[in-house]
């Protein structure tokens, strides 16, 4: 079982931002893979690693755990949970139902300006793909869906989202090492051609194709990653 010496050492830290600092940090590892699931974690051990106190990790600790990415059992080692089909299901669906209706907002409202922002993450991305880097397009591909929440005028939505799709982003990020980057590109293309179009029912169908990707990757991974997943 792998341990926590992944870990990487943070640089200086102000005080106030410390705990966020330690959350933010843990959460990309565990998204990325790097503290993949099932590594066995301690309070001690991070602290130690990332050169902070007991209190901020603690801290991140519980918000973890209530995402659904740490399990933490009294008593015995704290792991990084393994991946549950069900979550990433149920995150799918929720995700689907908020988007289509912010991007058919977004049709109502959206600029010339703002199509003209997408058009530019659309390069980002491209060139992130180029570079075969799969955290970056990773960062992007959520950049890319929650500005499209905030041109609806309902930023909170991506809050909302970003809550419920954990175990959805990890079956994401290793279906980018096998090839997926290119086609979610590709969805973000036509995404923007249809909005440009105003198309509503083309956007409809290319959002709901794109997002249930996850689903058609699933089972793949979990063929040849059985350990990562719950069973």
């Amino acid at each position: 079982m792998a341990d926590s010496s992944a870990l990487k050492t943070l640089g200086p830290l102000k005080i106030q931002s410390i705990a966020d600092t330690v959350f933010d940090e843990l959460h990309q590892q565990i998204l990325s893979l790097e503290l993949p699931p099932g590594t066995k974690v301690s309070e001690a051990e991070v602290a130690k690693h990332l050169g902070v106190s007991r209190q901020p990790v603690r801290d991140a600790f519980y918000r973890l755990s209530q995402l659904g990415l740490l399990l933490i059992r009294p008593q015995r080692a704290t792991v990084i949970s393994k991946i549950s089909k069900a979550s990433v299901l149920k995150a799918k669906f929720i995700r689907t139902a908020l988007e289509v209706a912010c991007w058919k907002l977004v049709l109502k409202v959206i600029t010339e300006s703002q199509i003209g922002e997408l058009e530019d993450m659309l390069h980002q991305q491209q060139a992130s793909i180029a570079a075969n880097n799969q955290q970056l397009f990773h960062q992007l591909d959520d950049d890319f869906h929650r500005l499209i929440c905030e041109i609806a005028g309902q930023g909170y939505v991506w809050t909302l989202i970003r809550e419920q799709k954990a175990h959805m982003d990890r079956v994401r990020f290793i279906s980018l090492t096998i090839g997926a980057a290119q086609k979610a590109y590709e969805d973000h293309i036509k995404l923007v051609e249809a909005v440009r179009e105003r198309d509503a029912a083309r956007l409809e169908i290319v959002l709901t194709e794109h997002l249930g990707g996850v689903e058609m990757v699933l089972e793949q991974i979990r063929a040849e990653r059985p350990e990562f997943f719950e069973e």
